[in-house]
């Protein structure tokens, strides 16, 4: 009778290939930070008994496991033939550690139909929830979220050739615009006390920390309370955005050489060691301060998660001062959907114009 239960369950089951399985739990991520109705992960990492089992004892486990959780729950190969994934669509509000402990009894209990005691104690069990804030595993370069294109946006710009560009790009900028170094690092020097360079923590492509280099436009030694709280009320929508995005209008922190090299952008400059380091691109979005996240909504996140940030982009060229926080994360996701040689280039053209303008700079 069991075994005739198991039959009618597995032929009832379905099993989605890893591309498939992949591409539905990147959607539910997306679904998850639009509206904020949780979801779990479940995976069973089998790499130590897929040899020992074979693919067809492999095939008919996954079955079973699909085949006992409920039809609203997503079965699948997270890494082909050897971590087993399910995605718990529907938990209606039940604590998590409820739905663990029931999932995973579960599960252990259709395992073991299969296995002996060794077999099962060498698979690892998993299980995540999203949204967690606790947890970056849904924004990891290695999380098996991303494919290639959710990586890259368009395949056809393949990652090497864009890589290829921002070295070619940034050295040769680097040596052409050297004697301008030269003449804005001794004009801070001559100005004002502190280091040419300023440097800051950034967060880059899945939310990896790295060192952001600026000609320094500041006083050292100032307070960075004021702009955290400016920050915090810009993306709550708390402050005029016509004031300047990311800076403060008038800033009282700001020598006067920081006002015209932040006017005309030159402070950007040392941002191609940034690019030729792999820390940034050149085209891409602008890479947010750690304290910044802290007011980020879930899909804001995907602006860091989804591209490698850029000295310029969308938001700097069409958008800077004269659109909202919300108005310039939508403009980076375009972008990062978008993302094409073309496409890169026509930004690339149309930033040293806006530059020269001046138009939405402080």
């Amino acid at each position: 009778m069991k075994q005739l239960e198991n039959s009618k369950r597995q032929s009832a089951a379905s099993v989605a290939d890893e591309a498939s399985f992949n591409r539905v739990l990147s959607m539910e991520c997306r679904r998850c930070e639009r509206t904020g109705i949780p979801f779990a992960l479940l995976l069973l990492e089998m790499h130590k008994v897929k040899d020992i089992l074979g693919p067809s004892a492999m095939r008919a486990i996954a079955l079973s496991l699909s085949g006992a959780m409920r039809e609203t729950d997503i079965a699948g190969w997270y890494e082909e033939a050897s971590t087993f994934g399910i995605i718990l669509t529907t938990l209606n509000g039940t604590e998590r550690h409820v739905v663990q402990s029931g999932v995973v009894r579960r599960v252990r209990s259709v395992l073991a139909e299969s296995l002996n005691q060794d077999q099962l104690g060498a698979i690892g069990i998993s299980f995540q929830f999203f949204p967690d804030e606790n947890n970056w595993m849904f924004y990891k370069k290695d999380s098996g979220r991303y494919s290639d294109q959710d990586k890259y946006g368009n395949t056809n710009y393949p990652a090497e050739l864009k890589r290829a560009i921002d070295m070619a790009g940034s050295l040769a900028a680097l040596i052409a615009l050297s004697p301008l170094f030269a003449i804005i690092a001794a004009l801070i020097k001559l100005t004002s006390q502190g280091p040419v360079f300023f440097r800051q923590k950034r967060i880059g492509q899945f939310g990896e920390e790295f060192t952001f280099l600026k000609f320094r436009s500041m006083y050292i030694d100032n307070d960075p309370a004021i702009h955290q709280e400016y920050i915090r009320n810009l993306i709550n929508k708390k402050v005029d955005d016509s004031d300047g995005t990311f800076k403060i209008k008038n800033d009282p922190r700001v020598t006067p050489i920081g006002r015209f090299i932040r006017k005309t952008s030159l402070d950007e400059l040392p941002q191609f060691i940034n690019v030729l380091k792999g820390d940034m691109s050149l085209v891409g979005p602008r890479p947010p301060i750690p304290y910044e996240l802290e007011s980020y909504s879930l899909w804001h996140r995907r602006r860091i998660a989804e591209a490698r940030p850029g000295i310029t982009g969308e938001w700097q060229v069409y958008g800077r001062s004269r659109t909202t926080f919300d108005e310039m994360v939508r403009m980076d996701l375009h972008y990062i959907r978008n993302q094409s040689l073309w496409l890169d280039l026509k930004i690339l053209f149309k930033t040293p114009f806006v530059v020269l303008s001046g138009d939405g700079a402080y």
